[in-house]
């Protein structure tokens, strides 16, 4: 088959990473795969090397200064759907899908994967996420919770595909004493949230729950790693930042990690905070449980999907640090046992099957 698989960003994200590994993973079943998004600012290629075998097509996207939220959206949809609409009747595709609100407002008449579904008060983005559920032809969920919220919503019915994780490089990491070393010389015991701070990701609980962490391991460092975004959370993270200097908590933000070098940072960690209050499916705890890590997570109906019997659940702020205490001292090697297990299990080149055959059906 011909397709194209279209993203928002070249930038390290969950979408954008699933993206390119289910391009290479398709491209090694033998269909030929381009990997269309927009390249913001300066960017000039994708955070990380892509298999040669799949072609990316970049649409530039100059930055604007003091542009709002809602005209950037509204800028990137016109830019990467008429770059698009140039192109993709000289490739012929097959296959159209988009993996974003951004891309799949930009290609209408496509395939979407909805990763997680949000809640948006600026009206651009509002309509944006409500155009990118009702238009497209045919819609993939990366968990029956999201396809549940959204044949509750919408009444749509939706293909469920788990996502895959690179496992095996995670599992190496694991191994990899001379690069664990760097990252424990550098922060010393920690816990890792992977994603940034913001709002979905529940940054200000964890902040809370590091303060109860800390009164009984003092040593014990939060690191935050990630927060590659489109979206303006300036006042949450000053918010965030504000508690967490009353509680006397002092984050680590790293931003985003070289690709080369997160294995190893997520591999060193003592534990893996995940207290989002909104997913998909979680793909950063997920490499956390390939490298042997214990994650403790918010109790969601789609974390306990995917995860249960591997993590450890925690309901509020208090349950959270209990959790990462336990996890830090002395891990249930069981559990994460059980973690490696599953993470083994949610391949790409499994994805990739599964995308084949729904794509077969349409």
């Amino acid at each position: 088959m011909r397709i194209a698989l279209l993203t928002y960003s070249t930038r390290p994200r969950g979408g954008v990473v699933h993206t390119l590994a289910l391009a290479e993973a398709l491209a090694a079943r033998g269909h030929d795969v381009d990997v269309w998004s927009l390249a913001r600012g300066e960017d000039a290629g994708f955070f990380r090397p892509v298999d040669p075998a799949v072609r990316v097509c970049l649409v530039p996207l100059p930055d604007v200064p003091d542009e709002g939220v809602g005209p950037r959206i509204l800028r990137s949809i016109a830019a990467l759907g008429a770059a698009f609409a140039v192109e993709a009747p000289r490739r012929g595709y097959d296959v159209v899908h988009a993996q974003d609100c951004i891309s799949a407002n930009a290609v209408p008449d496509c395939v979407r994967t909805i990763h997680h579904l949000d809640v948006f008060t600026t009206p651009e983005l509002a309509a944006c996420h409500e155009r990118a559920i009702v238009r497209p032809r045919a819609h993939v969920c990366v968990s029956a919770a999201v396809a549940d919220e959204v044949r509750a919503g919408w009444g749509i019915e939706t293909t469920v595909i788990p996502n895959g994780i690179d496992g095996a490089r995670f599992a190496a990491a694991g191994s990899d004493a001379a690069g664990r070393a760097a990252w424990a010389q550098r922060l010393g015991r920690y816990v890792l949230a992977v994603g940034g701070i913001e709002p979905r990701k529940g940054s200000e609980h964890l902040v809370g729950a590091m303060a109860l962490v800390q009164r009984r391991e003092p040593g014990l460092r939060l690191v935050v790693a990630g927060g590659e975004t489109l979206f303006d959370y300036r006042d949450y993270r000053a918010r965030v930042l504000d508690r967490a200097a009353e509680l006397g908590v002092v984050p680590e933000l790293l931003g985003p990690v070289p690709d080369e070098q997160l294995p190893g940072l997520v591999a060193q960690a003592s534990a893996f905070a995940f207290p989002s209050v909104k997913e998909g499916f979680g793909m950063a705890a997920m490499e956390a449980l390939a490298a042997g890590v214990p994650v403790v997570m918010r109790d969601l109906p789609v974390l306990r999907e995917v995860f249960d019997g591997s993590v450890a659940f925690a309901h509020d702020e208090a349950e959270l640090a209990c959790g990462l205490l336990d996890a830090a001292r002395a891990p249930d090697g069981r559990r994460v046992e059980a973690g490696r297990t599953l993470a083994a299990r949610h391949t790409w080149q499994r994805a990739a099957a599964a995308h084949e055959r729904f794509y077969a059906t349409l």
